[in-house]
């Protein structure tokens, strides 16, 4: 019994020490999981970031950093996976909700859509990157002079519900003009950005609403009269084309990636701004890897001259912007709440340390 007794405090001691170092491993697993989840500022393994975006000259920053890239060079030991490209909104914004990319080049409307369909769990807007740079083409023999004279037309958009297709559908109803679909006569068909140019030329539509390079392609390779150049629409010629949203989950997951996307997306920016015959250059020759052909130098030109490349998100524009989808009907029967659609915190702390003003959500 006495040897029993004794051995009694031995095994309470062993389980004393067991208990504290499962506890302390605890505590480094708690760890670890508070970084992961956006507790600390740097992510505990290497990261893969899928990036979408459009081989759209609207889309010039993500063409050149992915070019140059800045993009990756800024990752460090993340890999940037950059080979989804889009042809319109709506259908990155599937793949984003569907988690096969992290960080989007995308136009207004189908950002601000999913936000309001997601109940703003699926998004978070975290810079600009161009201004303007969308077009309404009419094709010769059509003869339209004037909104009235749309009547009839067959008109068409990169996809529906897209920011170009929003422009289009609300510049008729200012103009008190109805699509089919309205209990009109004007039909808007959507249509891919390289089908509408063929259509264009063999007359099966009369005008299209596109982004650039394709409003420069409809008048250099087809004819096309730039009937409306958007910009003369907003205030200052200013209208935010495209932005940069991220996947909110990924935002909450990996701030620190986030910021250092952020810090290669201004580089950037200023890079095209102030080098821009070379940006161009750049620019094309990634438009010929990703649809095997570049465009003309009038074409990448005029591309260019009908658009700024910025990081601001000109917030302003895109709240006329959802304005206007919400009254075509587009994001249901009452006005949605877009407070929370900005996250530009980390934009604001890469523009700080170079200098620059910050941008407001408002």
């Amino acid at each position: 019994m006495k040897a029993s007794s004794h051995r009694i405090p031995r095994i309470l001691a062993f389980l004393l020490l067991l208990s504290l170092a499962l506890a302390a491993c605890g505590s480094d697993s708690n760890t670890s999981t508070n970084s992961s989840n956006g507790g600390s500022s740097q992510s505990s393994s290497p990261v893969t970031v899928h990036l979408g975006y459009f081989p759209n000259i609207t889309h010039a920053v993500a063409l050149v950093g992915v070019a140059n890239g800045t993009f990756a060079r800024a990752l460090g030991n993340n890999t940037l996976d950059a080979s989804k490209t889009f042809n319109a909104g709506p259908a990155l914004m599937e793949a984003l909700t569907a988690g096969d990319i992290d960080i989007g080049y995308v136009g207004p409307n189908p950002a601000i859509n999913t936000y309001v369909t997601t109940h703003g769990d699926a998004l978070r807007i975290i810079a600009g990157a161009s201004s303007g740079g969308a077009s309404f083409i009419v094709r010769p023999g059509a003869n339209i002079k004037t909104a009235s004279d749309l009547k009839g037309k067959k008109l068409a958009t990169p996809q529906k519900g897209g920011t170009q297709d929003i422009a289009l559908r609300h510049y008729l109803q200012i103009n008190n003009l109805k699509t089919t679909d309205n209990g009109g006569d004007i039909q808007i068909l959507p249509t891919d950005n390289a089908n509408i140019l063929n259509e264009f030329k063999q007359g099966q539509i009369d005008g299209a609403w596109v982004p650039e390079p394709w409003a420069s392609r409809l008048v250099n390779e087809a004819n096309g009269t730039i009937f409306l150049d958007e910009r003369s629409t907003w205030p200052n010629n200013k209208f935010i084309t495209t932005l940069v949203v991220v996947r909110k989950d990924f935002l909450d997951q990996h701030p620190d990636i986030v910021q250092k996307f952020l810090q290669a997306h201004v580089e950037t920016v200023q890079y095209i701004n102030n080098n821009l015959p070379a940006a161009e250059k750049v620019a094309n020759e990634q438009l010929k890897k990703l649809t095997g052909k570049a465009l003309s130098a009038k074409a990448i030109d005029g591309s260019f001259k009908r658009l700024d490349i910025t990081y601001d998100p000109l917030a302003s524009t895109l709240f006329k912007s959802a304005d206007n989808a919400y009254a075509l009907g587009f994001l249901g029967h009452s006005k949605p709440d877009l407070t929370g659609i900005f996250s530009l915190d980390q934009l604001n702390s890469v523009l700080s340390s170079k200098g620059l003003p910050k941008v407001t959500a408002s």
